[in-house]
């Protein structure tokens, strides 16, 4: 209905969820979430001949819960059509019991429908810190989508600028920006998408010397989306003397593949690969390619893992690597197992210092 005229004296009845009426309610409004109001509302509304107007985010739910007070004898009941949303968007007032800006409620709101996330959820992540290593194919789609979802603080290291052929993949950066530093510019792209994201730029390569002052500044999650095996085993030994879960991601032509490094729950990058493959078996996309929308995908399940640890929600892949095929649009696991032998994360390590990484992924030794 779009006329209003009738709410006088009206029992205004919200059969949202809990969370949605967080967020925003009509003012004096009753709240029975609709599974509950044929038990709870006879209780709550005694008086069967009073006006009762029901309503939801867009009518239908409360379609179905007024023809469930009229079966229970409720004289007086109607749908307000369009919900809260037509309520709104003619300018009438709601109440919020959220402590989230107005402006957050809106621009979040999908995340607060859902029950796993919540109002709590999405403060958790406002407070979140994440960093990721590396600005490039798979920086750019988690960085994005980490930004969108609100996390609050998203750190960024990269000593690389923008350059044409990255863009093919690195949608994080464009053609305007061609020769800037990739944190600058993806700084400027995640600021433009979310306001509410502090960005840390770290316009250097990660090394043994500037790891603990970086990795050290109190980060909840880092994605690593290096391309090179020196700082996937520098990120991951940090990790573990730092106890921070790392997400990783790997690309090369049509395959991806995703796992979760969590200190003392699962294993480490070291326990997965022991030693790195000869150069001639491991060439990086520059030398071997990599279709485009490959890193949209692995980075974006990267997001997606970050967000679950930063939530504390699901099941993150931890002692499990997901692998994908683009050509065959197919999913495999592998399970992970931790090794009782691991130099970096064992219980009797023989590395409890950073090497040179670079001379160990040579074929040197780690000493």
């Amino acid at each position: 209905m779009s006329d209003y005229g009738f709410e006088n004296g009206s029992v205004f009845l919200d059969v949202r969820e809990p969370n949605e009426w967080n967020v925003e309610h009509i003012p004096g409004a009753l709240h029975i979430p609709q599974g509950r109001v044929e038990a709870e509302v006879e209780r709550a509304l005694p008086d069967k001949s009073a006006p009762i107007v029901v309503y939801c985010r867009s009518g239908r739910r409360s379609a179905s819960a007024a023809q469930t007070l009229e079966a229970l004898g409720y004289s007086d009941v109607r749908n307000l059509e369009g919900g809260i949303v037509a309520w709104m968007e003619q300018g009438r007032p709601v109440v919020s019991e959220s402590s989230l800006a107005p402006e957050q409620l809106h621009r979040y709101s999908r995340h607060l429908l859902i029950p796993e996330v919540g109002e709590a959820g999405q403060r958790k992540l406002l407070d979140a810190r994440v960093l990721l290593v590396g600005a490039g194919g798979l920086g750019s789609p988690a960085s994005l989508y980490l930004a969108a979802a609100g996390v609050g603080t998203v750190g960024i290291v990269d000593a690389d600028v923008v350059d044409e052929s990255n863009l093919q993949r690195q949608i994080v950066h464009s053609t305007a920006r061609l020769g800037e530093p990739k944190v600058r510019s993806a700084a400027d792209t995640i600021t433009a998408l979310n306001p509410d994201v502090t960005v840390l730029q770290f316009e250097e390569r990660l090394t043994s010397e500037n790891a603990d002052r970086i990795i050290g500044e109190g980060w909840d999650v880092i994605v690593d989306g290096a391309d090179n095996f020196p700082t996937r085993y520098l990120v991951n030994d940090a990790s573990v003397w730092h106890g921070i879960p790392v997400v990783h991601g790997s690309i090369y032509r049509f395959e991806g593949q995703v796992t979760v490094f969590k200190p003392r729950e699962g294993p480490c990058y070291r326990c997965l690969f022991p030693q790195p493959p000869p150069p001639e078996l491991a060439p990086s996309c520059a030398e071997g390619g990599v279709l485009g929308v490959l890193p949209g995908v692995i980075g974006s399940l990267q997001a997606n893992e970050a967000l679950k640890l930063a939530l504390g929600i699901g099941t993150p892949l931890i002692g499990r690597l997901l692998l994908f095929d683009a050509l065959t649009a197919t999913f495999d696991e592998v399970a992970l197992r931790r090794d009782p032998a691991c130099p970096v994360c064992s219980d009797s390590p023989s590395i409890t210092s950073y090497i040179d990484y670079v001379e160990f992924c040579a074929g040197g030794t780690h000493a």
